[in-house]
């Protein structure tokens, strides 16, 4: 059986000089050579350049300074790193076209079905385009209360240009919109099939047109949207409009009143829930898209009308006067 240690390979490259090794060649430097059979045991030695043979007798080993083997070795792993990068070079230049046309494909199937629209910008031209293109109706979801007089001017101009092609319009708000002027006078100055309805809560911010395209948000700042051309996807967010639509209460062009029962009208019936539910104040002015000033008023309406002297007791006398159970 061959036991020669150099007929097999190292466990370790030249970065890991093992500690018989180094031992060796620390003795190799001190004593200027060191016998050739006390190097059987660390091929690596020789391998790496840092022993060489005696020419002048072949028993023996000299040590390379380390000055001439540390260059040596490095010119090594440069080599090696030179031949991986050539070997990148060829595997970029072979996937190269393969990368493009599979983003072509991406690219194809992404303005299919779903587009991410990065920023307010291309959020906006990407829903003033399918405006543009839509023939039958925009049915909008605006959550967190009336939207500002700056974005309603800005919006006004496309908005009449959809109505005047004989399209109809329905937006869903919160109830806090039915008290807001400029919302209302936005939808005065429209001319055309509009109509408007508001409930306590409502989805993430929606906009439908035709049965061809959603918008949604795809981020929760807004600042990404994604635009939705998956009929499946467009028709689900339809019937959820809808279903939505039929619970709501008319704001425009004709006001229903917003229906009391016992004293309590039905944002005080909503706050009522969300304090059952162990909300805070903020927590229920963010869900009903009304500030946290407002909120409190209306808690303190509504533990007036209970009776109430604490928060713990205004959810137990919630709950014994049947105002959860009343129809929204």
């Amino acid at each position: 059986m061959n036991t020669d240690p150099r007929r097999h390979p190292h466990p370790h490259g030249p970065d890991e000089l093992c500690a018989e090794g180094s031992a060796l060649y620390t003795r190799a430097l001190r004593e200027g050579r060191v016998a050739q059979r006390e190097a059987d045991s660390t091929p690596c030695l020789i391998d790496f350049g840092l022993l060489h043979p005696d020419v002048e007798d072949m028993r023996w080993l000299r040590p390379t300074a380390p000055a001439i083997a540390l260059p040596q070795l490095l010119r090594g792993i440069e080599d090696r790193i030179a031949q991986q990068r050539r070997r990148e070079e060829r595997l970029t230049a072979m996937f190269e076209p393969l990368m493009a046309l599979d983003a072509r494909q991406t690219l194809g199937a992404e303005h299919q079905d779903i587009t991410v629209l990065d920023g307010f910008d291309r959020i906006n031209e990407a829903i003033t385009r399918a405006t543009a293109d839509a023939a039958h109706e925009l049915r909008t979801v605006q959550p967190g209360g009336a939207r500002s007089p700056e974005i309603l001017a800005d919006a006004l101009p496309r908005e009449q240009e959809f109505l005047s092609r004989g399209c109809r319009m329905r937006t869903l708000y919160q109830h806090t919109t039915r008290h807001s002027l400029p919302a209302l006078a936005h939808y005065e100055q429209l001319d055309g099939d509009v109509e408007v309805r508001t409930l306590n809560e409502v989805t993430e911010r929606m906009v439908v047109l035709d049965h061809t395209v959603a918008f949604i948000p795809a981020s929760k700042d807004r600042t990404a949207a994604l635009e939705i051309r998956q009929p499946a996807i467009v028709d689900y967010l339809i019937t959820t409009f809808e279903r939505l639509w039929r619970l709501a209460t008319p704001m425009y062009p004709h006001a229903a009143q917003l229906p009391a029962e016992n004293g309590v009208t039905t944002r005080q019936r909503a706050i009522a829930e969300l304090l059952v539910e162990g909300l805070t104040d903020t927590e229920i002015a963010e869900r009903l898209g009304m500030n946290v000033r407002t909120a409190r008023e209306h808690i303190a309406k509504l533990a007036a009308i209970l009776g109430s002297n604490s928060r713990a007791q205004l959810g137990y006398l919630i709950g014994q006067a049947g105002i959860l159970n009343q129809n929204h």
